[in-house]
């Protein structure tokens, strides 16, 4: 025990502890890129021209029904054949954000579809165009709404960055693989590794707990 504790102590927290930084790299600007995106293909494919929901549509279809891996391999395999290079770091975090904006799109347009009309028109009647009714009445109510939703596919996009490692850019579970693989104690690193995501959901869920709270409108969204 006290074997495994030193092993532990002294060659997988420090390796983990650089892998944790990338992976906060990874999770944060694909959080904030990927919701910023599905608000706003949400409210394209809710409120937007035909041609234009039709093509938000064919968006989603497409990167919720393919695997993720399956998405960072075009993209960092792929599209070099095409001439187009990304570094692993950057085809990482495209893939996580066009594929957690394709799920966080739906979550809004859920919360848009549940807002009444008439809060969009009273905008309108009061002299606001039809995208500032949007942005300043009708898509805050519509994140307040969806903001459970939005949450869960945040503690998806922390666990699912693991894959970050099949394109070569080693985060934290890359970082566990690699020293599982010099030292072959797998059982001990990957419990480590467990151990890491499972603050990272903790804290994550508490946030978004105290989020919500913050958020919430006496009387909103209750009978």
């Amino acid at each position: 025990m006290n074997e495994s504790l030193r092993f532990v102590w002294s060659e997988v927290v420090p390796m983990l502890n650089q892998g944790l930084w990338m992976s906060l790299k990874l999770i944060v600007p694909s959080v904030a890129f990927g919701l910023v995106f599905g608000v706003v293909l949400g409210a394209a494919r809710t409120y937007g021209a035909p041609w234009i929901r039709r093509l938000g549509d064919g968006f989603v279809a497409v990167f919720r029904g393919t695997p993720l891996v399956c998405q960072l391999f075009v993209l960092y395999f792929g599209l070099p054949n095409l001439g187009i290079y990304f570094e692993p770091y950057t085809a990482a975090v495209i893939g996580f954000t066009l594929c957690t904006a394709s799920y966080q799109s739906e979550y809004i347009r859920g919360g848009l579809k549940a807002t009444r009309r008439g809060q969009f028109l009273a905008a309108q009647a009061l002299g606001f165009s039809t995208l500032q009714s949007l942005v300043w009445v009708v898509v805050p109510q519509a994140v307040r709404r969806a903001l459970p939703g939005i949450g869960n596919e945040i503690i998806y996009l922390i666990k699912y960055s693991s894959l970050a490692y099949v394109v070569t850019c080693v985060e934290l579970t890359g970082e566990g693989k690699i020293v599982a693989s010099q030292t072959f104690r797998f059982t001990e690193v990957f419990f480590v590794v467990g151990l890491y995501y499972l603050a990272l959901v903790s804290v994550a869920t508490l946030v978004l707990r105290r989020l919500e709270r913050g958020l919430a409108i006496p009387g909103f969204g209750r009978a």
